[in-house]
């Protein structure tokens, strides 16, 4: 799928999702009505490496990642045990290649804290993951409500 078809998707499907451009990415907050500055961070794709994550390559042409927190215990289930926090400027071991594309896989950076991505996702990998989606979502929706203090 093409970038701007998977960012369409997230925006159509996922009710109070605010898109910015951010940190060299497009991050998609859960903001309705844009109560809290940013909002939470639901998703983000992102389309070249940074200085401190280069793991997924994303300096290949037209790779871009789509990536996402899940949390820690939907995390577990797709992958075991949560990997431990990597130093600075580091990756997460877990023995993933983090450089395949249309793969479910935990964040190279991230993974510790119960995120996971897929470097461009083709249709039936973007179908496989709207559950995760959907619990992703639902967890920024308790954040937010706790940070908003919304009931």
């Amino acid at each position: 799928m093409a970038e701007a078809a998977v960012a369409d998707r997230i925006r159509e499907s996922f009710p109070g999702i605010v898109p910015a451009a951010a940190w060299g990415e497009t991050a998609f907050f859960y903001n309705p009505g844009t109560v809290l500055p940013r909002g939470v961070y639901f998703a983000t794709i992102k389309t070249r490496d940074g200085e401190n994550d280069r793991a997924s390559r994303l300096d290949r042409p037209g790779v871009y990642r789509l990536a996402f927190g899940i949390g820690q215990k939907a995390y577990r289930a797709e992958f075991g045990r949560l990997p431990s926090r990597p130093a600075a400027a580091g990756i997460v071991d877990t023995g993933h290649d983090f450089a395949v594309l249309d793969t479910l896989l935990p964040h190279p950076v991230y993974a510790w804290m119960g995120w996971v991505c897929v470097l461009n996702p083709g249709a039936a990998t973007f179908e496989r993951i709207q559950p995760l989606l959907a619990q992703a979502h639902g967890l920024a929706v308790s954040r937010f409500r706790k940070r908003a203090q919304v009931t």
